[in-house]
């Protein structure tokens, strides 16, 4: 789309006449007449439009999150439920990658927010709870679907709110028990069984599966407060202590994987009670 601009042009004889001419030494009438006008067509920049691709990196490994809670499932349909509890360790190692990827890279787009939401749902939410029910939950007959579905909406519900609050919630904590770190609750219980070759049929077994899956489902939903460890900066020195601490951290998973794992999990589960109860308790807040 172009416009129009009209440019004064001076008549450079009728100048010259009128500076020497005695009778017209102001500048009067003649040199206003002495002006005509040109039309200069001016070309306006359009906008250019936003490129409509997304950024590669950060959503190929979403796309591998993805994968590795969908290969769980089908581990878990085919009674390979050591597998399936690795692939779920596998999304979460997976899931947080992408998202320091995208932030570190500054490749961070909507898209890639919706897209990683689907892939938790997907590798947190419906995973773990049909491997859990594939595994055991099904010898309860109904109660085991329920917990199975409490656990899924349970991380349905705890997605739809962390997108809805990404601009209010304090970046520090999260709103409820994160979907990945509940998925990684309810592996860890089942590849613990599963490595120590505790028989599911075992009546115990089928209901601390029911337990864990309506705490963590419950949990996901609640407004407990567990840290997310995004104000952990990595560019930035820490005390030596800490090293020895990742050391020994290595070293314990390294050892007995499914134990520590589960272990850790367990911890983390809880913690937000605990802070939770320390608040009510000292009548400060935790940060």
């Amino acid at each position: 789309m172009s416009s129009f601009r009209r440019r004064g042009r001076i008549d450079r004889s009728r100048l010259s006449r009128t500076r020497t001419d005695p009778a017209h030494d102001e500048w009067g009438e003649d040199l206003v007449d002495g002006v005509d006008f040109e039309v200069d067509e001016l070309h306006v920049q359009k906008p250019r439009l936003r490129s409509k691709g997304i950024y590669l990196l950060p959503n190929a490994f979403t796309t591998a999150a993805l994968f590795s809670g969908f290969f769980a499932i089908v581990n878990a349909m085919n009674h390979q439920f050591d597998v399936a509890a690795i692939a779920i360790f596998a999304s979460l190692v997976l899931d947080g990658m992408d998202g320091r990827i995208a932030r570190m890279t500054n490749t961070q787009s909507a898209f890639g927010e919706q897209y990683d939401s689907l892939a938790d749902m997907v590798s947190f939410g419906v995973a773990p709870a049909l491997v859990a029910y594939e595994w055991a939950l099904k010898d309860l007959g109904k109660w085991g679907w329920l917990a199975a579905f409490t656990y899924c909406a349970g991380a349905a519900l705890r997605l739809a709110r962390f997108n809805v609050n990404t601009t209010v919630v304090d970046k520090k904590f999260f709103q409820g028990l994160p979907s990945p770190a509940a998925g990684s609750l309810m592996a860890g219980f089942i590849w613990l069984a599963v490595d120590n070759k505790i028989p599911v049929r075992d009546t115990t077994i089928p209901w601390i599966a029911f337990f864990i899956a309506v705490y963590a489902g419950l949990t996901m939903v609640s407004n407990a407060r567990f840290y997310s460890g995004k104000a952990l900066d990595v560019r930035y020195r820490v005390p030596f202590g800490v090293m020895i601490l990742m050391i020994l951290t290595f070293v314990l998973i390294s050892s007995n994987p499914p134990f520590a794992l589960f272990g850790l999990f367990v911890i983390y589960s809880i913690s937000g009670y605990v802070i939770w109860a320390w608040e009510r308790l000292s009548g400060r807040s935790f940060s």
